[in-house]
């Protein structure tokens, strides 16, 4: 399996090493994993665009430091802080119609099994009116403003799909949930989505390490195996 570290120089340049990755992937190459931090920035889902809001909820990203893009897979609006670890594991497929939801389902397990590795005890699932909510999301006990521990979403998991080749890719909160929070609170509500911010976890608030090299390596090692 074909492993790719760091990021490229520009926002635009890494979004097309991954769109490479996919590419080389359906052409015959191995299979590839990627597990790394992406630039700053709000990334905007197809559903997002498509909102009558889309134009304020960018305006609301920017605003606070987050250059808006849009990303190609569906799901909603997912903030990158600089610390947020991205992963993508690419495959080649023979039908793009069949192996969909098995995929899926690896996916959680293997992001369940690398941050149990990190010691976090996660499982499968996510709180009311998450970020980027989804079936395919996994959550654990963090520690709350009042002291207490409630589930916060610390991952959510995509799939592209093309005909020769499928990518599997998510999103891990490592830390900054501040800060994640604070952007998405107005971009949501210009998109009239439901969103409470609480809902947001994190490895570090789930008693896992803060370094975001660390979970990204637990990622790749996870993938890999």
């Amino acid at each position: 399996m074909r492993t790719i570290r760091g990021r490229a120089p520009t926002p635009d340049a890494d979004r097309e090493a991954t769109r490479d990755l996919l590419d080389a992937v359906a052409a015959g190459a191995e299979p590839a994993v990627r597990a790394w931090t992406p630039h700053r920035q709000l990334a905007f889902g197809r559903r997002d665009a498509n909102e009558p809001g889309y134009d304020a909820a960018r305006d609301a990203a920017r605003e606070r430091g987050f250059p808006p893009v849009e990303r190609s897979v569906g799901g909603r609006a997912v903030a990158y802080t600089g610390t947020t670890v991205a992963f993508a594991a690419i495959e080649p497929t023979d039908d793009s119609r069949t192996g969909i939801t098995d995929r899926y389902e690896e996916a959680v397990d293997t992001v369940i099994g690398a941050l149990d590795s990190l010691g976090v005890d996660a499982e499968r699932g996510e709180p009311p009116d998450s970020f980027c909510p989804g079936d395919y999301s996994v959550q654990a006990p963090c520690s709350a403003d009042d002291g207490r521990r409630r589930p916060g979403k610390i991952a959510g998991i995509a799939q592209r799909v093309t005909a020769d080749a499928a990518m599997v890719s998510g999103v891990v909160v490592v830390a900054d949930r501040g800060e994640i929070r604070e952007v998405l609170t107005p971009v949501y509500e210009a998109l009239s989505v439901p969103f409470d911010p609480e809902s947001v976890g994190s490895v570090a608030a789930a008693g896992g390490p803060s370094d975001p090299e660390c979970v990204a390596r637990a990622l790749e090692d996870a993938i890999v195996d």
